[in-house]
């Protein structure tokens, strides 16, 4: 990877922080999560669903094993390998694609998509991310339903923290900082990993949205309706709100 590639498209940041990113916890998580935004969407078992940004797909297997019909789609190889090795374990029929989220785009097979762990807004385009929503509804059933899981510019001015660190079990140590960029545009991050006497740093940014931004995105994509939640369990989008949870609907 050279220095000049955009950071989402180095697979040195997503093997430098799998372990922080998708690690045990995250996967039992999944268990719930998926329980919410099946019962926020009403969508029934067997229905096809689009996993978009599934790393190594901790709800494309859950959804999976509920007897739905995944497409898992990620840019990162590592992941869609690991996520391969555990459906063939559980002899799961799950379809995993490698694929850049911008070009993705099967018209009309899914009743469900999903994008959640804030796994929208990398490009420094914002046409990018017009094309994605795009690609998203056209995806879609006539009916079908997105989730969008992220973190929203008013929950961020709420609970903003410039820094804040933590020690792993194994003596790890993992810093986190951040600044806002472009009148509340971007969130620029640096990720450092001290390890065994090693560190690793890393730099990402990322669009923030606000509800009522990324709500007008999706219907100027397509959509017919949207509507803002604050929790994958349909909680008011209000000063209590934990994310920006969006249901969009074609």
């Amino acid at each position: 990877m050279t220095s000049d590639q955009p950071w989402f498209e180095q697979d040195s940041f997503w093997h430098t922080f799998e372990a922080f990113l998708f690690g045990e916890e995250r996967f039992a998580m999944s268990v719930e999560q998926c329980d919410q935004f099946l019962a926020l969407t009403g969508v029934g078992s067997g229905a096809a669903v689009l996993d978009l940004c599934c790393g190594p797909g901790r709800h494309s297997l859950e959804l999976a094993r509920r007897g739905f019909k995944v497409t898992g789609v990620d840019r990162t190889r590592a992941y869609l390998d690991r996520a391969r090795e555990a459906a063939a374990q559980e002899s799961l029929d799950i379809e995993f694609v490698q694929e850049d989220m911008r070009i993705f785009c099967r018209p009309a097979a899914f009743d469900l998509a999903l994008n959640l762990f804030t796994s929208f807004g990398y490009s420094d385009d914002p046409r990018d991310d017009e094309r994605v929503l795009t690609h998203l509804c056209e995806s879609l059933r006539p009916g079908g339903v997105l989730v969008m899981k992220l973190m929203g510019k008013e929950v961020l001015a709420r609970i903003f923290k410039s820094s804040n660190w933590s020690r792993e079990e194994d003596g790890t140590l993992f810093l986190e900082e951040r600044t806002l960029g472009g009148d509340w545009e971007r969130m620029r991050n640096t990720w450092t990993l001290v390890r065994d006497g090693q560190v690793s740093e890393h730099r990402f940014d990322h669009r923030l949205f606000s509800a009522a931004e990324l709500k007008g995105l999706l219907l100027a994509a397509g959509f017919r309706e949207a509507a803002a939640y604050g929790s994958l369990t349909g909680d008011p989008y209000d000063q209590t709100a934990k994310r920006l949870v969006i249901t969009a609907r074609k």
